[in-house]
C-alpha cells in the first residue's frame, strides 16, 4: 500500500464537499483563424505591397514622357515638406519598351496606379516648370497638374487597408456560419464538426421524468435503480470488493419504454447526464465519428461522476466486417473502434456509466456486448396484464375520465400493447370524446380508440357492394367458427365487418394466452383458424377471393417455421436452419434435395390443415350461416353474441374477457389477432409465436 502522504492530493481531489470545476483543455476557437487571416493580410501588405511607381529625374520625365505625348495626367500632392508629382502614362503607350524598367508586378491594391513620380519644391514651382517645358507644344497636347489634398495619417491607412480586411472577415464569418449550419448541425460551425453533439442534463437543466412516470417495467426499473444507487453510494458496493458496472444495454421492442426509462434515470440520478443518439456520430466527413466519441468521453471525464446514454446504438454498433462493399463501412467501423477503446480506457472508479438502447441486439458487434463494456443487458419486454394496468393508470391521470372507466378492463382489452400504444389509446380516446363535445371520457370512447389503434380509422365513406359485404361476413364468420370449435385456438372477443384503415374490410379481436412454448397441436389449430375465412368462401360461394392473401402468408410462414426452424416434421427431421445473424451470408445451409423435401412437407401441412378446417366448417354449416347473417345485420358482434348463437364454447380451460375482468381463471398476459380484409395480421417473424398472436 502506498504512503498516506502520497495519497492526500488524490483524496483531497475526490472530496465530495469541494466543488470540482470541469477541467477545460485547450479548445479550438475559430476566432484564432480570423486573427491569423488578418495578420497574414497585414504581413502581405507590409512585405509585398511595395510601391509600383518608381522615382525619376525631371529631365528624364521631360524628354522621354512629357514631350512625346505619353503622359495622361499628373497628380500633385504635398507629402511631408515636399510636393510629390505622380505621373500616369497612357495605357496604349505603357507597353512600349522604354517603360519596361519602370513597370513592375502589380502588388496588393496598386494595379492601375501611377507609373513614375518626381519631387518638386512647391505647387507654384511645379506649374512654372511644366509651363516652361510645354511652351513649344500645341495647346491641346499640354498636361495640367491636378492638385490633391492627401493626409498620410493613421486614418488613411485604416481606410485603405483595415476597412477592406474587415469586410473580408465579415464575409468569411458569414460563409463559415452557413457551412456550419449545414454540415456541423444546429448551432455548430465547420471547425467544431468533430465536437460531440450530446445534450447535457445537469442541475441547471434537470429532467422532470422520474421512476414514478415509468410503469409496467418493475424488473427493469429495479436494475436501473441499482445503477443509479452505484453513483450515489459507491462505497456501499466497493467496500465488499465489487466493481461498479461500466455499462448497461436496454434491449426491447419499439415502444416498450427504453428511452423513457433512460429519461427517468436522468431525473433520479442527480448527476450530469449526457444524452445522444447513435446517428449523432455519423457524418459525411471522414474521421468525424471517432472525433466525436473522443470529445464525448473527454467531457464525461470532466463531469464525472456522470451517465452517458446512447439511444439506437445499433447505428454505430453493427457487427464489423459484414455487408461491407468497397470500404463503404470503414467510417462507421472506425467510430465503433474508437467507442470500444474509450469504453476500455477509463477505470472502474471513474464514475462514468454508459447506458445504451436498441431494439436490434442481434446486429450488434460481439466486442460491444462482452462484459467489461456492457456488463448488463436489461430486457424490456411488452407489459403483461398487471403492467398494462399500471401504464393505463399513469396515462389516465391527466385525462378527465368517467367513473366507469376501469384501467383493469382496458388492460384486458389491449393484450399485446406496448407502452407507447397504450399512451396512444388514451390520447385517441380523449380526442374522440372532445370531438363528440363530451365533458368526460367514457368507456365507449376508449373502445373506439382501441378499435382505431388495432384496425385503423373507420372508413365511413367507403361504399361496399352487398355482394362484397356478404363475402367479408362469411369470411369473418369462418374465422370465428373455426376458433370457437378448436380447443387450442384463441377465443374470439369481437368481430367486425366495418371497413377500417387503408385496406381493412374487417377485423377480429382475440384473447389468446401468451405461450412461451408452442406444441404442434397449438400451431396446427392456429393455422386452421387462419384458414377458416378461405374455407368459408369456398363452401358457400364455390369460389375464392383475394381477401385471404394475408391468411395464406401467415400460414405459409408458420408451416415453414415448423419444418425448417422447430424441427416438427418427421421427414425433414430434427434440424433447424434458423439464421437470425445472417451467418450463412444468404446461402442456403441445405442441398436442393432437402429444399424440395421442405417444400413437399410444407404443402402437406397446409393441405391437411385446409381439409381439417373444411370438415369442421361443413359440420357446423348452420351455425356459420347464422353467424354470418347476424354479422351482416349488426356489422359488429361480441363474445356474448356468439354464445347466444352457438352456445357456450365446449372448452372450459380457455381464457375469456370476463375471467380477466372478474379476476378469476388464468391471469397470464394475453395478445390479440387482427383481421385485415377478413384476414388475421402477420406475426413477428423474429419470435416463435402463435399464428393468432400479433404485435399491436
Amino acid at each position: 500500500m502506498k504512503d498516506n502522504q502520497n495519497t492526500k492530493p488524490k483524496l483531497l481531489k475526490r472530496m465530495p464537499n469541494i466543488p470540482k470545476k470541469p477541467q477545460k483543455g485547450s479548445k479550438f476557437n475559430i476566432f484564432w483563424v480570423y486573427a491569423a487571416i488578418i495578420l497574414g493580410l497585414f504581413l502581405l501588405q507590409l512585405f509585398f505591397s511595395t510601391e509600383n511607381n518608381k522615382p525619376i529625374q525631371y529631365r528624364t520625365f521631360e524628354t522621354q514622357m512629357l514631350l512625346t505625348g505619353d503622359v495622361e495626367k499628373i497628380v500633385a500632392y504635398k507629402a511631408e515638406d515636399i510636393v510629390r508629382a505622380d505621373v500616369f502614362i497612357k495605357k496604349d503607350r505603357i507597353k512600349q519598351d522604354k517603360y519596361k524598367p519602370y513597370v513592375g508586378k502589380s502588388s496588393f491594391g496598386n494595379a492601375g496606379g501611377p507609373t513614375v513620380y518626381f519631387n518638386a519644391g512647391t505647387i507654384e514651382a511645379l506649374n512654372a516648370q511644366l509651363k516652361e517645358s510645354q511652351k513649344n507644344l500645341p495647346e491641346n497636347q499640354r498636361v495640367e497638374v491636378i492638385v490633391e489634398s492627401r493626409q498620410n495619417t493613421l486614418w488613411s491607412w485604416v481606410g485603405s487597408l483595415i476597412l477592406p480586411l474587415i469586410i473580408l472577415v465579415a464575409f468569411w464569418i458569414f460563409i463559415m456560419r452557413r457551412m456550419g449550419g449545414g454540415a456541423g448541425g444546429a448551432g455548430g460551425q465547420i471547425f467544431n464538426i468533430g465536437k460531440s453533439k450530446a445534450t447535457l442534463f445537469d442541475k441547471e437543466s434537470q429532467v422532470n421524468v422520474t421512476f414514478n412516470d415509468v410503469a409496467g417495467l418493475e424488473e427493469a426499473k429495479q436494475e436501473i435503480m441499482e445503477i443509479v444507487d452505484f453513483l450515489k453510494n459507491p462505497k456501499k458496493y466497493t467496500n465488499l470488493g465489487g466493481k461498479i458496472p461500466k455499462g448497461a444495454l436496454l434491449v426491447g421492442s419499439p415502444g416498450t419504454g427504453k428511452t423513457l426509462l433512460a429519461k427517468a434515470v436522468a431525473g433520479e440520478a442527480q448527476v450530469p447526464f449526457f444524452s445522444l443518439s447513435g446517428s449523432d456520430f455519423v457524418e459525411m466527413f471522414v474521421g468525424v465519428g471517432a472525433s466525436r466519441v473522443r470529445d464525448l468521453f473527454k467531457q464525461a471525464k470532466d463531469k464525472a461522476p456522470c451517465i452517458i446514454f446512447i439511444d439506437e446504438v445499433d447505428a454505430i454498433g453493427r457487427a464489423r466486417g459484414k455487408n461491407s462493399m468497397m470500404g463503404g463501412n470503414d467510417e462507421r467501423e472506425n467510430t465503433l473502434n474508437q467507442l470500444l477503446v474509450e469504453m476500455d480506457g477509463f477505470g472502474t472508479d471513474s464514475g462514468i456509466i454508459i447506458l445504451a438502447a436498441t431494439n436490434r441486439p442481434d446486429v450488434l458487434d460481439s466486442a460491444l456486448l462482452r462484459p467489461g463494456r456492457f456488463d448488463r443487458q436489461i430486457s424490456i419486454d411488452k407489459p403483461d396484464l398487471v403492467g398494462r394496468e399500471q401504464i393505463f393508470k399513469v396515462h389516465l391521470k391527466p385525462i378527465k375520465t368517467d367513473e366507469v372507466v376501469d384501467a383493469k378492463k382496458l388492460s384486458a382489452q389491449t393484450p399485446g400493447f406496448a407502452g407507447a400504444e397504450i399512451a396512444n389509446v388514451c390520447n385517441e380516446a380523449a380526442l374522440i370524446a372532445a370531438r363528440k363535445n363530451k365533458e368526460f371520457v367514457d368507456m365507449q370512447d376508449f373502445q373506439d380508440a382501441i378499435d382505431r389503434v388495432i384496425g385503423g380509422l373507420e372508413k365511413k365513406n367507403k361504399i361496399i357492394s352487398p355482394e362484397e359485404k356478404r363475402i367479408v361476413a362469411y369470411h369473418e364468420a369462418g374465422h370465428a367458427i373455426a376458433g370457437w370449435f378448436l380447443e387450442h385456438a384463441d377465443p374470439l372477443v369481437k368481430v367486425s365487418i366495418v371497413p377500417r384503415g387503408v385496406a381493412a374490410l374487417g377485423y377480429a379481436q382475440y384473447l389468446p394466452k401468451e405461450h412461451f412454448l408452442y406444441t404442434i397441436e397449438q400451431l396446427t389449430d392456429g393455422m386452421c383458424m387462419t384458414l377458416g375465412g378461405r374455407v368459408a368462401e369456398d363452401i358457400f360461394f364455390g369460389k375464392i377471393s383475394t381477401g385471404a392473401q394475408n391468411d395464406l402468408e401467415r400460414i405459409t410462414k408458420t408451416a415453414y417455421s415448423m419444418v425448417t426452424i422447430y424441427g416438427m416434421s418427421p421427414v425433414v427431421g430434427n434440424v433447424s436452419f434458423h439464421d437470425p445473424n445472417n451467418e450463412y451470408n444468404f446461402n442456403k445451409p441445405y442441398s436442393d434435395t432437402t429444399a424440395e423435401m421442405i417444400d413437399v412437407e410444407v404443402r402437406k401441412i397446409i393441405n391437411d390443415a385446409y381439409e381439417r378446417t373444411k370438415s369442421l366448417l361443413t359440420d357446423n354449416r348452420a351455425g356459420l350461416e347464422k353467424l354470418a347473417e347476424k354479422l351482416i345485420e349488426k356489422e359488429i358482434l361480441f363474445q356474448s353474441d356468439l354464445e347466444e348463437l352457438l352456445g357456450k364454447r365446449p372448452f372450459d380451460n380457455r381464457t375469456t374477457y370476463d375471467e380477466f375482468v372478474n379476476g378469476t381463471g388464468d391471469q397470464q398476459p394475453v395478445a390479440e389477432g387482427l383481421v385485415h380484409k377478413g384476414i388475421e395480421a402477420t406475426t413477428d417473424p423474429a419470435a416463435p409465436v402463435n399464428p393468432s398472436q400479433t404485435e399491436a
